[in-house]
């Protein structure tokens, strides 16, 4: 399965991205991406959370979703095509939106890294925190909605976007609670359109190439 990637990374730096663990949160567009490219990268164990089940909405953005999974759970639907991938793969799903009444499900001391996905700001707010108070490395997708252009994607701090209304709510409560740590985020530089509409706007491409960023930051982290 690996052959082509092996030809590209020390086998000794490969092996320690492949025993990683990784936990990612929210495996919608953005996170489904990520976790499809980690998993082809050779990735043996990670854990992924999301109440959420795909509807037809799905179909024009998120690699998990077919026509066939349609009001199925996003976690059981994850499982069962990455196992397609590689059969070995020791995969946990957790059914559950994370708020501070349920993230002690989380036993952050066994994940090398967190990956964030999901879109709920004070979601992001105790992933950080649980993170920072861990020593665990996180890194967060910020908003990809109503956005067209890949290009404009980018890795930064969470103290250096513009442009991101997101990772703005996120800047200004890790502000007020005093917390000054380096985040590295996924975020765009394109400011979002602006539709009229109370539903966000989406397309294969801004989501995807988010999703494969982020798998490609925290592979080479980890090989580095």
């Amino acid at each position: 399965m690996l052959e082509r990637l092996e030809l590209l990374v020390d086998k000794e730096k490969l092996d320690t991205f492949i025993n990683s663990n990784i936990l990612i949160v929210g495996i919608g567009g953005v996170g489904g991406a990520t976790l499809t490219a980690l998993v082809r990268s050779g990735l043996k164990n990670v854990t992924v959370i999301d109440n959420d089940t795909f509807t037809y909405s799905n179909l024009n953005r998120q690699l998990l979703s077919d026509n066939t999974v349609i009001g199925k759970n996003k976690v059981d639907v994850a499982i069962t095509k990455m196992k397609e991938i590689n059969p070995e793969l020791n995969i946990t799903g957790i059914k559950e939106f994370i708020i501070k009444d349920n993230i002690d499900l989380i036993d952050f001391s066994k994940f090398d890294y967190v990956i964030d996905c999901q879109d709920t700001t004070t979601t992001k707010i105790l992933l950080i925190k649980k993170c920072l108070e861990y020593n665990t490395k996180i890194i967060c997708s910020m908003g990809t909605g109503n956005r067209f252009d890949p290009s404009k994607l980018m890795i930064t701090d969470i103290w250096k976007t513009n442009n991101d209304p997101l990772a703005k709510r996120v800047r200004n409560i890790l502000r007020k609670e005093n917390i000054k740590a380096k985040i590295p985020v996924l975020s765009s530089s394109e400011l979002p359109i602006k539709t009229g509409c109370e539903t966000i706007g989406s397309n294969a491409f801004v989501p995807n190439s988010a999703g494969f960023l982020i798998a490609s930051y925290v592979f080479n982290d980890i090989i580095n």
